[in-house]
């Protein structure tokens, strides 16, 4: 029997490209909610729950295209705190 050689070999790449997650932002704005994404703003909602509700429904589409998504509420202090993913929170959400 032969010993293989280091040529008979092929290396195989098994990491995946990293994929950017796709933000959806739901914000204040005064009195009202919008949704921002893709350099977008969307709204004017009535209040928070209006806005997460469209801005999940949206989200939950796109990830059902592939894509990596998640819909992030701004706290006071203008961070982002993700509050639902694709893939792993339920859909539709209970909020």
């Amino acid at each position: 029997m032969t010993r293989p050689r280091d040529h008979d070999f092929v290396s195989v790449q098994t990491t995946s490209p990293s994929v950017e997650p796709t933000e959806y932002l739901v914000r204040p704005r005064g009195d009202i909610w919008l949704i921002q994404h893709g350099g977008g703003e969307y709204g004017p909602y009535q209040n928070r729950r209006e806005a997460m509700f469209f801005a999940i429904d949206a989200a939950h589409k796109y990830g059902r295209l592939g894509r990596h998504t998640h819909v992030c509420l701004i706290d006071q202090t203008g961070r982002p705190q993700t509050t639902w993913t694709y893939g792993t929170d339920p859909y539709p959400s209970v909020f």
